[in-house]
């Protein structure tokens, strides 16, 4: 065994101190440090199930070299990312695949390649209306096709872990249940559904929300509609963008408590402008801008993706939710996991787990830091 390397910080579960000790890449030990004076919490890893691009460097560019993705991976790590599925949206089916084998070769090549958790494909299947389309090439757009899957999925080394359609695609439940079969988690996204075909698409075998609340109608029907009822239905696990632009604190708030303390969890939906400057970029074949005010537009407006960072989205959670550390490190980690199935990693902090830590401090304004993170390599 190589030699150990113990951690000591507030359980998130207990709010008293431990010490986790860590050899060749797994937790050994983990034990109670009563009277240990500590300000730092520690937390598992935590797994962004939908990144598009990080740190100027986009997933969608059939351009984007290893060594590059290596980097983004690098820059999340430091935001508290220890997992992560980079994620291919609408486009080209060609570019698509070559996009999902650039990615592949980055897992195998790269030390930063053990972060890829696998990949998630949004679209091409999806809503070609304007709103429930969101920011997804029109042109793109298709009725949903198994054997289009099966060629995503060869290019994709079958790593594809999670699948982002509209049920109402033509072609959708069959391609659910093909995927779902084949032990591919299914998302509901970009969808102008009705609640009949929400309800028929869950029958088929899909479990998850992609970013709830958006990819949406601007105005929908109060009493009934396809937020409500993926956000009514137990069975499905919901991500959320937390970031105060796609989604008000108040629908962060609610939206957390209709999905209760298991299912909901925190996704950022970055893009290649994350983590640079504010301004102009280039984002596929669109420009769009970076704000300010962390927003990123095309030039009519419309959000296409986010700057969110990971750390960024557990402290607002809190914030916006009312919650504790506890649940809102749990929607970075845990609760992403069990949605994916990442059996690995589908439980708090255990012995025998992967040795994925994020350790970090809390102001009294509620500001968090991260001031170390462990990973695989």
């Amino acid at each position: 065994m190589e030699s150990s390397t113990t951690y000591t910080g507030l359980s998130p579960e207990s709010g008293t101190p431990i010490a986790v000790t860590v050899a060749d890449g797994l937790i050994r030990k983990i034990e109670p440090q009563p009277g240990a004076s500590v300000a730092t919490w520690i937390s598992p890893g935590w797994i962004d199930l939908q990144v598009n691009g990080f740190a100027g460097v986009d997933y969608n560019s059939t351009t984007t070299t290893t060594e590059q993705i290596g980097r983004s991976i690098q820059v999340q790590r430091k935001t508290g990312v220890t997992r992560l599925l980079p994620t291919v949206i609408t486009g080209d089916l060609g570019e698509m695949a070559a996009c999902l084998a650039n990615l592949v070769r980055a897992k195998g090549e790269l030390a930063e390649g053990a972060s890829i958790a696998g990949f998630h494909v949004e679209g091409p299947w999806i809503s070609a209306e304007d709103g429930p389309r969101g920011a997804h090439p029109l042109e793109h757009v298709r009725p949903a096709s198994v054997e289009e899957f099966k060629r995503l999925q060869d290019a994709g080394a079958g790593l594809v872990r999670l699948l982002t359609l509209a049920p109402e695609s033509t072609g959708a439940l069959a391609l659910i249940e093909y995927a779902a079969e084949s032990g591919v988690i299914v998302s509901i996204g970009h969808t102008g559904a009705t609640n009949e075909q929400i309800d028929d698409a869950v029958s088929a075998g899909a479990t998850m929300t992609t970013h709830l609340g958006n990819g949406a109608h601007t105005v929908l029907p109060k009493g009934s509609n396809y937020i409500l009822r993926q956000m009514a239905d137990d069975r499905l696990f919901a991500g959320l963008i937390v970031d105060g632009i796609h989604l008000s604190p108040e629908f962060v708030k609610i939206a957390v408590r209709a999905k209760g303390p298991q299912r909901a969890f925190l996704v950022t939906d970055a893009v290649a402008p994350a983590g640079c400057e504010p301004g102009l970029h280039q984002l596929g074949s669109q420009q769009v801008r970076l704000s300010a005010d962390g927003s990123v537009r095309l030039p009519d407006g419309r959000l296409s993706g986010s700057s969110l960072r990971m750390d960024e989205a557990v402290e607002n959670v809190m914030r916006f939710a009312g919650i504790g550390v506890e649940q809102a490190v749990r929607m970075a980690s845990v609760n992403a996991a069990q949605a994916i199935a990442l059996e690995e990693r589908n439980g708090f902090l255990n012995v025998g787990d992967p040795a994925e830590l994020v350790l970090f401090t809390l102001s009294a304004e509620g500001r968090l830091a991260v001031t170390d993170v462990v990973s695989q390599e």
